[in-house]
């Protein structure tokens, strides 16, 4: 499991998609490469103009965005309460004026804002701004008429392969990270 794993919660945070003319060469392509990525079908995909649901092989964990807002806030939210204390554990050690003479109302202040900075830092994850360009190109292949092949990667490594593999065989390819 990757960094980006442990604090979303979701299984598959990498994905690579391939934009392909046709649905048999986008079909075959699929078969190689999960073939070659020894990877459990479900784990690429193939997005035609005609289905239904897109988005659903797009982004297929069913848990959704919800458990990765909790997920988030919630580790990051404790990562940021830990380094606001740090910092106000340092500082005190520091024997900054402003800290050891009002001690509760410095590390109040100090750890709260840690713990809003990891909050936000959640938010930031939530959102996922790194899926966006991933997401539009495929829908624009969609509106053109062709296929992508979508790889959902568990780890860095394997989304890597799954890139090489996809450019190999002449796919436009988008990742995320």
């Amino acid at each position: 499991m990757d960094i980006l794993s442990s604090v979303t919660g979701e299984l598959s945070d990498s994905k690579v998609a391939a934009v392909f003319d046709t649905e048999p060469e986008a079909r075959a392509i699929a078969r190689q490469v999960q073939h070659m990525l020894g990877v459990p079908p479900g784990h690429v995909q193939v997005v035609t103009p005609g289905d239904a649901r897109p988005g659903r092989k797009l982004e297929p964990e069913g848990r959704g965005i919800f458990r990765t807002l909790l997920v988030a806030h919630y580790r990051l939210g404790l990562v940021g309460l830990g380094l606001g204390a740090l910092l106000f554990a340092v500082l005190f050690a520091l024997g900054l004026e402003a800290v050891v003479l009002s001690p509760g109302l410095a590390a109040a202040l100090i750890i709260g804002y840690g713990g809003v900075f990891g909050l936000m830092c959640g938010g930031l994850v939530t959102l996922r701004p790194d899926h966006s360009p991933y997401v539009s190109k495929v829908r624009t292949a969609l509106e053109e008429g062709r296929c992508a092949v979508v790889v959902h990667a568990v780890d860095d490594g394997e989304r890597d392969r799954a890139r090489d593999l996809l450019s190999a065989h002449g796919g436009e390819t988008i990742r995320t990270l």
